[in-house]
C-alpha cells in the first residue's frame, strides 16, 4: 500500500480501478522546407488552425450547457489566444523567413510562451501554460492528421490518472464513469480544478510523480477531502474507506432535508459558500439556509476586460431567485494574494498578502467598486440579499465602503429611478487579527460578522497558507487561533450582532463542534459538506461541545487539540465513525 500525497481541489471519495492517461509526445523534429513549398505550408498551417478553433467552439458550447457562460469562458479565452494576429505573425514568419515547417513552426512559437509564463511568479498567468499546452496539441493532431481517443468513449467506471489535464479534456469528463481524477502537475486555483469542482468529481492535483508506480487497472482509493490518493489498499483501509462511502450516501439522503438542530433542540444556521451562481440550486436542493458567502472573483478571472453592470446583476439575480426567500450575502471582489487578477494591479508587490488587496483594492478602483455595489443593490429588490466587505482591518475602511462608496451608488441608482433595497444590511469580514481587537469600533456601522478562518489563521500565525513548506503551522486548531475565534464569538453574542463563519473550519465536523462549544451558532461551508456537518451536529448537544471546547483550550498545541477533538467525538458517536487510523 502506498500514499501520495497533492493538493484537493474537488472534495468526496472514489473507489475505483487507475485509468493511466497517456501523456500524448508529439516529438517534432527541426523540420525545414524548401521555398517553393512556403505557400503549400502556409495552407495546411491556417486549415490546422480553423479545425482547432471549430473544436474549441464545440467545447465551448458543450461546457456552456452544461454547467453554464462562466465555465464556458474559459474555452472563449482560448479561442482569443488562438485568433491572436500576432501569434498567426509568429507562426507565418518562422515558415516564410526560417522555412520551418508548420509543425516545427507551431512547436517553435508555442515553447517560447510557454517558457515566458513559466517566468512569470504568479499562479494565474502561470496556470496560462495549460491552455497553451492545450491549444498545441490540437494544433499538432490537426496538422498530423491524428485524432486522440477522447475520455468520453469510457465505458466501464475508472480513477483517471495523468501527468495533467488540460481545460477541455477535464470538460469533456462524464461523472458517470469517471469517478476521480489525480494529476502530477496543477494547482488549486488552475481551470482544470474550477471545472473539477463543478462537476463534483472528486480531484487531487499536484501530487509530483507517481505515475511511474502505478499501472493500469490498480486498485485506487482518492480522498479529495484529505488530498490523499492511496494505491493498492490494504483491506483493513479498503473496509474503512467503503464504510465512508455507504455513511456519505446515508447522510445526503437523510441529513439534507431535515432542520440544523443540536441534539438538545438548539436551531442552528447552516449555510452554503459558492463561486459561481449556477452553485445556487444544488445549495438549495441540499438544505442550505441561505448563501453566507457568495464569492464574486469568477466574474473577473476568465476574461480581459472589466464585467459590465448588467452581468454582475444577472449573477446576483439568479442566485437571491434560485433560494427563492432565504438569505444570500454577498463579498464584494476579494482581488490578491492568492487571487490574482494581473490587470487590476500596478507594479507586482513584493509581499502581496500584505500589500493592495480586498477592500483596499476596491476603494482604489472605487469606479469598478461602485459598479459591483449598483448590481447587487438592484438584485436586492429580488429577494433578501445582504453586502460584505472583505479585508477589513480599520474602520475607516468599513466606512468609506459603506458611507462612501454605497451611498454614492445608491444615489446613481435613484437618480436612474431604479428600485432597490435601501436598507440592505451590510456586515465585514472578520479574518484580520486588528479587526478582532478592535471589534467594538464597529459596533454603530456593522449588520453583522463574518469570521474568515483561512485568513485568520494566515495572519496571526504569520503563515503563507499556500506554502507547503510550512503547512503545519496552518491550523484552525492552534490555542492563539482558538482565543481569537472564542473573543469574536463571545462579543457578537454580548452585543447581539449576528456573527457567522465562512471559513474551512465550517465544513469540517471536528471544527463544528469546537465552534458550537464556543458559542457559534451559525456556519456557512461548501455545500457537499452540509450533510455531515448536520449530521454530526443533531447529535451532540450545546453542552458536549462545551465541554470540548472548554477542555481544548487548556491545551498547548494544535496537534494535541486535534487529536483530542477526533477522540471525544468518535467516543460519542462510535456508529457515525467508528474507528478513524490517521
Amino acid at each position: 500500500m502506498k500514499l501520495i500525497s497533492g493538493y484537493s481541489v474537488s472534495h468526496g471519495v472514489a473507489i475505483g480501478q487507475a485509468f493511466v492517461m497517456e501523456t500524448e509526445g508529439f516529438r517534432i523534429s527541426e523540420q525545414t522546407i524548401l521555398t517553393e513549398a512556403i505557400d503549400a505550408e502556409l495552407r495546411r498551417l491556417h486549415l490546422a488552425l480553423d479545425a482547432a478553433a471549430e473544436e474549441i467552439v464545440v467545447n465551448r458550447e458543450s461546457t456552456r450547457k452544461a454547467l453554464g457562460q462562466t465555465f464556458a469562458d474559459i474555452f472563449e479565452a482560448q479561442l482569443q489566444i488562438l485568433r491572436d494576429t500576432k501569434l498567426l505573425g509568429n507562426f507565418e514568419e518562422q515558415i516564410r523567413n526560417n522555412l520551418f515547417s508548420a509543425e516545427h513552426a507551431v512547436t517553435f512559437v508555442m515553447g517560447r510562451h510557454i517558457n515566458i509564463f513559466r517566468g512569470i511568479e504568479n499562479s494565474y498567468i502561470a496556470e496560462k501554460v495549460n491552455d497553451i499546452r492545450d491549444i498545441e496539441k490540437r494544433l499538432l493532431r490537426n496538422l498530423l492528421g491524428t485524432r486522440k481517443e477522447t475520455l468520453g468513449a469510457l465505458t466501464t467506471p475508472i480513477i483517471l490518472l495523468a501527468t495533467n489535464l488540460t481545460p477541455s479534456e477535464t470538460a469533456t469528463l462524464d461523472p458517470g464513469y469517471v469517478k476521480a481524477f489525480v494529476t502530477e502537475q496543477g494547482g488549486p486555483g488552475g481551470h482544470t480544478a474550477i471545472l473539477a469542482s463543478a462537476l463534483e468529481i472528486p480531484a487531487v492535483v499536484g501530487t509530483g510523480e507517481f505515475l511511474k508506480d502505478v499501472n493500469g487497472g490498480d486498485r485506487l482509493i482518492v480522498d479529495g477531502d484529505r488530498g490523499i490518493v492511496i494505491v493498492d489498499p490494504d483491506a483493513k483501509t479498503l473496509d474503512k474507506y467503503r464504510k465512508i462511502l455507504e455513511r456519505n450516501a446515508v447522510q445526503v439522503q437523510t441529513e439534507e432535508i431535515l432542520p440544523a438542530l443540536t441534539k438538545d433542540g438548539t436551531p442552528l444556521g447552516i449555510l452554503a459558500n459558492i463561486e459561481f451562481p449556477y452553485e445556487a440550486a444544488s445549495c438549495f436542493d441540499r438544505g442550505a439556509d441561505g448563501i453566507g458567502l457568495f464569492r464574486t472573483e469568477f466574474l473577473y478571472l476568465t476574461r480581459k476586460d472589466d464585467p459590465t453592470e448588467d452581468e454582475h446583476f444577472e449573477a446576483y439575480k439568479h442566485v437571491v431567485e434560485t433560494m427563492q426567500g432565504r438569505p444570500v450575502t454577498i463579498r464584494t471582489f476579494d482581488f490578491g494574494a492568492d487571487k490574482k487578477a494581473d490587470r487590476l494591479f500596478g507594479e507586482p508587490e513584493q509581499n502581496p498578502a500584505l500589500g493592495l488587496r480586498g477592500i483596499r483594492l476596491a476603494l482604489k478602483r472605487s469606479d469598478m467598486f461602485r459598479c459591483q455595489l449598483r448590481a447587487i443593490l438592484r438584485a436586492s429588490a429580488f429577494g433578501d440579499i445582504r453586502i460584505m466587505f472583505p479585508l477589513i482591518s480599520t474602520l475607516n475602511e468599513f466606512r468609506r465602503a459603506k458611507r462612501t462608496m454605497l451611498r454614492e451608488a445608491m444615489e446613481e441608482l435613484q437618480e436612474r429611478n431604479i428600485a432597490f433595497n435601501d436598507k440592505i444590511k451590510v456586515g465585514m469580514m472578520v479574518e484580520v487579527p486588528s479587526a478582532v481587537i478592535t471589534l467594538d469600533h464597529f459596533l454603530r456601522d456593522a449588520d453583522f460578522f463574518s469570521i474568515g478562518t483561512n485568513d485568520l489563521i494566515q495572519y496571526s500565525m504569520a503563515v503563507d497558507r499556500g506554502n507547503s513548506k510550512v503547512n503545519d503551522l496552518f491550523a484552525a486548531e492552534h490555542p492563539a487561533v482558538l482565543r481569537l475565534l472564542r473573543w469574536t464569538i463571545r462579543f457578537a453574542n454580548r452585543s447581539r450582532i449576528p456573527i457567522c463563519l465562512c471559513g474551512q473550519m465550517g465544513g469540517d465536523p471536528y471544527g463544528v463542534v469546537l465552534l458550537l462549544g464556543l458559542g457559534l451558532r451559525n456556519v456557512s461551508c461548501s455545500s457537499t459538506n452540509i450533510a455531515r456537518v448536520k449530521n454530526v451536529c443533531r447529535r451532540l448537544s450545546i453542552d458536549d461541545c462545551r465541554k470540548i471546547a472548554h477542555d481544548a483550550l487548556r491545551m498547548r498545541s494544535a496537534a494535541d487539540i486535534q487529536q483530542f477533538v477526533k477522540v471525544r467525538v468518535h467516543e460519542l458517536l462510535p456508529d457515525l465513525f467508528g474507528k478513524r487510523e490517521e
